[in-house]
């Protein structure tokens, strides 16, 4: 009896056995795959897609660049390179660039070129004016806010005088006024250089 009930449990576990993959190939299993060389005649014959990106990414799946010393270099240069401005009572420049904080990118997705930027200026001025009978130098600078690809409308600019002395709150008020004229050649400045970072 005893005999009989342990033949029927190893039938049990005969009929409820897993079944797996063998790596032995049966007489139905496909072949197993060779390698082949890649002949470079044979890449020569493959038709040209045109891909943006790394020769890695043909696919132009996703890809980033870090733009981030080329763009700070090329603002400080546009910028710099801007001209004098002459006001109906002096003239200012910009000196320096102070300030030039902020990232720059490139994105490949799906084989589309995608780019983008933040930053945040702060430029050095310097002018003359014509206070009364006399020209004054005077000193100051331009704070530019959080500017993004694209937001270029909306640019602002903060001035500030350095400390004057014998300078009427009217005349400073004038100043600020005459140096805030800066912002529509900054903002063209700033569009050459989307529209040079798009191009990379």
């Amino acid at each position: 009896m005893e005999g009989g009930a342990a033949l029927s449990g190893e039938k049990a576990e005969a009929t409820a056995s897993y079944t797996y993959w063998v790596r032995e190939a049966s007489t139905d299993a496909a072949p197993l795959p060779v390698p082949k060389k890649i002949d470079p005649a044979d890449l020569c014959e493959q038709p040209n897609q045109a891909h943006l990106g790394s020769a890695w990414n043909r696919a132009g799946t996703w890809e980033e660049k870090n733009l981030n010393k080329w763009a700070t270099d090329r603002i400080k240069e546009l910028i710099v390179s801007m001209e004098s401005l002459e006001f109906t009572g002096g003239k200012a420049e910009i000196a320096e660039v102070t300030r030039c904080s902020g990232d720059a990118f490139l994105v490949i997705v799906r084989n589309k070129k995608r780019a983008g930027y933040t930053y945040e200026l702060t430029l050095k001025v310097k002018g003359e004016w014509h206070i009364g009978e006399e020209k004054k130098n005077i000193k100051g600078h331009i704070d530019v806010p959080e500017f993004s690809f694209g937001e270029l409308d909306e640019l602002e600019i903060q001035v500030k005088l350095s400390e004057e002395k014998d300078v009427s709150p009217q005349d400073k008020q004038r100043i600020i006024h005459d140096i805030k004229l800066f912002l529509q050649p900054l903002r063209e400045k700033l569009l050459q250089f989307e529209e040079e970072l798009k191009s990379r």
